[in-house]
């Protein structure tokens, strides 16, 4: 047996960042056979096939078969891990609007195409942004597939807030873990460290005695930081997040499929936890556990927190029916 994993916009640069850890077993282990199925636009195949033969020459033992296709029912065909990493980014003097009907373009009929074609266990992580309302858009278009099987990457926020938080710390960032990301995959996103931990031991008392007025430092520091990391890389780098990008979506779903310790993050279908309204994709402290992410319920939400929580879910909520006047929902 093997699992077939189709990649969106395999063509691109996260695509490509993928394919090869992939192949080597980074995502489902080192005993898990792998077929890939490359799905592009016509104008992307080419980089694409160039891409499958370079996974030939790696000769990766776990790579059983590479397909390429502009072809949605044959890129989602017998799909188990859909990984929608192509979308439409946003060019100049794009409206909001022109950005999510562009993608509604993309996401409904590749949603179409995973009800029609995918297994029927397939897991769909939306990568593409805007992540949380494609995925949402996704969903809507998939007949039959239940809506807990699409998701939205925010894992690549969370690691972020926790890389920042280890640097201030001066601790290991495998130590510094309950770093959730509230609400969506964007500047108004809440990275929360009200419950973090390091090496199992609260960080509150650690980060007071480094930053001094931690609120103060939060607000000016630590959220707007982690909110424009990917501003910053484009500054300095000259191109936008790619290796991170796919490092954090090999996260998510080896820990979709294999399950979670502790807390993570990942932007799920709302079933109204905490307020969010339901059918909502947001984001939320989650655990994943039998295959499936839960939300983890009865945190203690400060005033605070609550106001940053609720003014990312408005932001969701503006896109939703902005999607929803466009006949994408």
């Amino acid at each position: 047996m093997s699992t077939t994993i189709t990649i969106t916009g395999a063509g691109g640069q996260i695509g490509y960042a993928l394919l090869f850890r992939i192949a080597a077993g980074d995502l489902l282990g080192p005993d898990e056979k792998v077929r890939l199925r490359l799905l592009e636009i016509p104008q992307g195949i080419g980089a694409a096939e160039g891409a499958a033969l370079e996974l030939q020459d790696g000769a990766f033992g776990l790579l059983e078969h590479v397909e390429v296709s502009d072809d949605a029912a044959v890129g989602f065909d017998g799909c188990d891990l859909a990984l929608l990493v192509g979308a439409r980014p946003r060019g100049p003097g794009m409206e909001r609007g022109d950005l999510l009907a562009a993608n509604g373009g993309i996401f409904g009929p590749q949603g179409a195409a995973i009800a029609a074609n995918a297994s029927p266990d397939v897991r769909v992580t939306v990568v593409g942004n805007p992540a949380n309302t494609n995925a949402l858009i996704a969903a809507a278009s998939a007949d039959g597939v239940p809506s807990s099987r699409f998701t939205a990457l925010t894992r690549l926020d969370e690691n972020r807030a926790r890389a920042q938080l280890a640097q201030t710390l001066a601790v290991p960032v495998d130590t510094v873990r309950r770093v959730p990301i509230w609400g969506n995959h964007s500047a108004t996103q809440f990275p929360d460290v009200s419950h973090a931990t390091v090496a199992g031991r609260p960080a509150s008392e650690a980060l007071e005695a480094i930053v001094g007025d931690v609120p103060a430092w939060l607000d000016s520091t630590f959220i707007p930081r982690v909110a424009k990391r990917g501003a910053e890389i484009i500054e300095v780098r000259g191109s936008s997040s790619v290796a991170s990008a796919a490092s954090a979506t090999l996260d998510h779903v080896r820990d979709w499929v294999h399950g979670t310790d502790d807390w993570t993050s990942a932007g799920v279908v709302s079933q109204g936890q905490y307020g969010v309204p339901e059918g909502l994709v947001c984001s939320f402290p989650v655990q994943s556990i039998d295959g499936e992410w839960q939300v983890v319920e009865g945190l203690e939400v400060s005033d605070w927190a609550r106001q940053r929580i609720e003014a990312s879910v408005a932001e969701l909520v503006e896109e939703r029916d902005a999607v929803t006047a466009l006949g994408l929902l």
